[in-house]
């Protein structure tokens, strides 16, 4: 049976999952220096994201608004580390 009620929950699971995905990814980078993260798997997700952020501002539907900008958000700090990360070990 189709509630409201059951759709908001859903939602919110599927949205702070998808969206705290990249929190273990952020440490291991941390850790690592993200050589076996992959620049176009950051770089495309990231892409779809930002569509999907678009989307939900052009419905005005807030809850998927600010799930994909925190996405935006965590994609884009792996992305950031990864690089500074490459960078300080290619000067050493």
């Amino acid at each position: 049976m189709h509630t409201p009620a059951a759709a908001t929950v859903l939602g919110t699971v599927a949205a702070t999952l998808s969206t705290i995905a990249f929190v273990p990814q952020i440490m291991k980078i941390w850790r690592t220096g993200g050589r076996d993260v992959s620049y176009s798997m950051l770089s495309l997700y990231i892409g779809g994201v930002t569509l999907w952020l678009c989307y939900g501002l052009v419905i005005r539907a807030t809850a998927l608004s600010l799930a994909n900008a925190a996405s935006i958000l965590f994609a884009g700090t792996c992305l950031t580390l990864k690089v500074i990360r490459e960078k300080n070990a290619s000067e050493n």
